[in-house]
């Protein structure tokens, strides 16, 4: 059965004609992507062709994310190198612009709004990542900074990094967090180690260490709503 090209459809149903019609939040995920990737296979349109690549990472854009440009161009006949680079790029400026949204929120009054920064950085990754928030007196983000980049199974965190980050920015408080790419959200040894460290030396330069966050997908765990710190 042939494919019946997207040049065929209604004009209102291609993806770019609907986007100048009914605006951009009316296309759906695969048509989105349909208009990254410009065309199909043989056998499927671009929008089927990014319907299937969705339904694979179980319409979860987070878990597209996680995608290599060799789990795109290995599974789906017609996305070569140059499309699935296309695709993650986009979902990196998604990801970055998500970010740069931070230093316009309110003060960080709690774990929830901790964990609602860190999780664009930190939820779609396959290895882990330790990264901080520097907050001033009124618990408004100073700065998001990135204090290491590990392995799958852990991370090494420097603590006099931290500091000296903190110091520089005039910051009065530091959120940490790091992720867990098994999706599990109990604290190993070393994790409760390094909290108790960082917040027994941040003492000492008068900044308080608020809280541990650990992003472990849609869920996190909070030292500080624990009672650990």
């Amino acid at each position: 059965m042939n494919k019946l090209s997207i040049k065929h459809w209604a004009e209102e149903d291609r993806p770019r004609e609907k986007l100048l019609l009914k605006g951009v939040s009316a296309l759906s995920d695969s048509e989105l992507l349909a208009i990254l990737i410009g065309s199909g296979n043989d056998k499927e349109s671009a929008v089927e062709l990014c319907r299937r690549i969705l339904q694979k990472a179980d319409n979860n854009l987070n878990k597209l994310g996680r995608y290599s440009v060799n789990d795109l161009t290995s599974n789906f006949r017609g996305v070569g190198p140059a499309k699935a680079i296309t695709i993650l790029a986009a979902l990196e400026l998604g990801k970055r612009r998500k970010r740069e949204e931070v230093p316009d929120k309110k003060k960080i009054g709690s774990s929830k709004d901790a964990y609602n920064v860190f999780y664009p950085i930190l939820s779609d990754l396959n290895h882990e990542e330790t990264w901080a928030l520097l907050l001033d007196r009124s618990n408004k983000v100073v700065s998001t900074i990135q204090v290491s980049r590990g392995g799958i199974s852990g991370t090494v965190v420097d603590i006099r990094l931290i500091l000296r980050e903190a110091i520089n920015h005039y910051a009065s408080s530091i959120m940490l967090a790091h992720n867990h790419p098994s999706g599990s959200c109990t604290p190993s040894p070393q994790d409760t180690m390094i909290t108790k460290k960082l917040k027994e030396a941040a003492q000492w330069m008068e900044i308080a260490l608020l809280d541990h966050i650990i992003v472990c997908g849609e869920a996190y765990y909070s030292f500080a709503d624990e009672g650990i710190i």
